[in-house]
């Protein structure tokens, strides 16, 4: 039973289907197969706008490759502290930009706001001697679990085009994001400014497949020869894409991502006024009693430790298979503590 990440959930059979349909073809590699071609106008449905879609195995990769269209060597991308890609991608960014840094910006909650960004950069000259600031790079929804409304967005996208940024959008639970909302993808992507959006399925029921979502079509070209350069263009790129195209249909994306959020909402009840932040999404951030910890993972529940050592803080992380009878035995934990 676990909640240590929804990268330890099943891939959804919807996705498992796909990629066993389309094992027996023989279509041309290297994107030249119709399940790749299909991406783009399934991706456009979706978000309500034109977009070049592809795929990668990793979600390190998405982000790392869509930071290095927008960044040069010397340049730098606003980020906050807590960002997956400064806390849990090895240096990717660097290595794939050539060099770039990170310049990184507190906020409560796992969030950046405008006013934030302009007091975290504001020592920043931004002459010679120092990084360009070339990028933000925002969360959605974010490592504390959090959700960016549109309107947030909207705000943020306006302040990077404003200093001539680009904006990246790290969505490997974008889906539980726009579940929580009930907006249009649309509403937290492109219309916010977004160029690139990483695009997650594998936290989802997705098994070995990312999306980078191109809205900025002038980065494409680069983009595409960096991709084959990582190594992330699969040479049978249909299986990726099939997964992709499984999941955009009939929702499957969405219908996971009610599932994990309607779990973490039951583990967020559970806990009552122990939450360490709101819960948003499917992800479920508990200060725990004396004794809890030891009793949770006696009941067999699988966990992270969260912040200082010996804080008694800990992640829990549902998923869109997680059981009743793992939310269950985390109900009856906490509510014998």
């Amino acid at each position: 039973m676990a909640f240590q990440s929804d990268n330890c959930a099943a891939a959804c059979p919807e996705v498992l289907a796909a990629i066993a349909a389309a094992a027996p073809a023989t279509w041309s590699g290297y994107d030249g197969d119709d399940l790749s071609a299909a991406l783009g106008e399934a991706f456009a449905t979706v978000f309500g706008h034109d977009c070049i879609v592809l795929p990668v195995v990793t979600g390190t990769a998405a982000n790392a490759l869509a930071l290095a269209a927008m960044v040069p060597p010397y340049g730098a991308v606003v980020c906050h502290q807590e960002a997956h890609i400064e806390v849990d991608e090895c240096g990717a960014p660097g290595f794939f930009t050539g060099g770039a840094s990170l310049m990184l910006v507190p906020g409560d909650h796992g969030k950046l706001t405008p006013e934030g960004i302009a007091a975290g950069t504001a020592a920043h000259r931004g002459d010679v001697h120092q990084v360009q600031l070339r990028a933000l790079s925002l969360t959605q929804a974010t490592e504390a679990g959090t959700v960016y409304t549109p309107d947030e967005l909207a705000a943020l996208g306006a302040l990077a085009r404003a200093r001539g940024w680009r904006l990246h959008l790290d969505g490997a639970r974008f889906a539980n994001a726009v579940a929580h909302l009930g907006c249009h993808p649309g509403d937290i992507s492109w219309r916010a400014g977004v160029d690139i959006l990483s695009f997650g399925t594998i936290k989802n029921g997705g098994l070995s497949a990312e999306a980078i979502v191109v809205f900025a079509a002038d980065l494409v070209d680069d983009l595409r020869f960096r991709r084959k350069r990582a190594g992330q263009m699969p040479s049978k790129g249909r299986f990726q894409a099939a997964q992709l195209l499984a999941m955009l249909e009939g929702d499957v994306w969405l219908r996971n991502a009610r599932a994990a959020n309607a779990a973490a909402r039951r583990l967020a009840a559970a806990a009552g006024d122990r939450l360490l932040h709101p819960v948003e999404a499917n992800e479920v951030f508990v200060a725990l009693r004396p004794g809890e910890a030891e009793r949770l993972r006696g009941a067999g529940l699988g966990f992270y430790d969260w912040g200082a050592a010996g804080s008694g803080e800990a992640r829990f992380v549902a998923a869109w298979d997680t059981s009743e009878v793992a939310i269950a035995s985390f109900e009856a934990v906490l509510a014998g503590g």
